[in-house]
């Protein structure tokens, strides 16, 4: 009995719905740009390849997360601008204000905990460069998310049902 290799995707439907997916990050950052920010009780985890084409920001930040990143945007981010390719956003890092930019197409995952809504992408082809210095010990710039001094970065394997 022979098997038939299963034919060749030419349209790129798994491409388009990632695109697709990703334009729902897109929407969901308009909104939270929109005066008045996000509608309580909303809040964004959104996490990315921090090595993906096109990321950029603080590069001692960037360093001490060599594979991805998650950002909270809860009620200490500034000048959210969502474009067409990418958005850009101001958050507290140790107090400190530091911008990040970052393309729809580094984004590995999205979560909004206060609806129990996620989406998971695949990952992005990553730019290889320069080793990068090893991260501190202790991360002292991503304190708690709720009060204070700047969002929390966390892993969102706690939130999965299981």
């Amino acid at each position: 009995m022979s098997q038939t290799e299963p034919p060749e995707d030419l349209m790129q439907y798994e491409a388009m719905a990632q695109d697709a997916l990703r334009g729902v990050v897109k929407a969901a950052l308009k909104k939270a740009a929109a005066p008045g920010g996000l509608p309580e009780p909303h809040h964004l985890y959104i996490t990315f390849k921090t090595k993906a084409a096109g990321v950029s920001g603080p590069q001692d930040l960037l360093s001490k997360y060599p594979d991805e990143m998650t950002i909270v945007l809860q009620h200490q981010y500034w000048d959210l601008a969502p474009g067409e390719t990418f958005f850009s956003v101001t958050l507290k890092f140790g107090g400190q204000p530091k911008r990040l930019s970052v393309p729809y197409a580094a984004l590995t995952r999205f979560y909004d905990p206060s609806v129990q809504f996620a989406l998971q992408f695949s990952a992005p082809e990553i730019i290889e460069d320069e080793p990068e210095p090893d991260p501190e010990p202790e991360d002292k710039a991503n304190q708690g998310a709720s009060g204070d001094e700047g969002p929390k970065i966390v892993s969102l394997d706690q939130f999965r049902k299981k």
